[in-house]
């Protein structure tokens, strides 16, 4: 599967390169895709992604997409202020993003990783 068979499934239509994908972020002053990882319990990581524009139908094509790739599980958390958050299990950050840019949902100046 090509990338833009990938950004067609996601975005639901033909053109991944429209001018829709220049405003990467929720609306807040940055508009960067935040990449974080949290620590669990002992050595379980949970990878938080923040900031993705909402025209991606997470819940459907997104996060199937995530887990199959990367062979983890991940569930989309509804955040009051910061909207819709996808939660992946384990350290996923540089996949993430790599995974961003080449479908071409987010580029490489748009993306912040944080962690240690």
């Amino acid at each position: 599967m090509t990338s833009f068979d990938i950004a067609t499934q996601l975005t639901g239509s033909g053109d991944p390169f429209n001018d829709q994908q220049e405003d990467v972020g929720r609306g807040g002053q940055d508009n960067l895709v935040h990449i974080r990882i949290q620590q669990r319990n002992g050595r379980k990581t949970l990878t938080t992604v923040q900031g993705i524009n909402p025209i991606y139908d997470f819940k459907e094509n997104f996060v199937k997409a995530l887990q199959k790739k990367f062979a983890c599980n991940g569930t989309v958390v509804e955040h009051p202020e910061y909207g819709e958050i996808v939660q992946l299990q384990g350290d996923q950050r540089n996949h993430i993003k790599e995974f961003l840019k080449k479908v071409g949902i987010a580029k490489e100046s748009n993306i912040k990783v944080h962690g240690f």
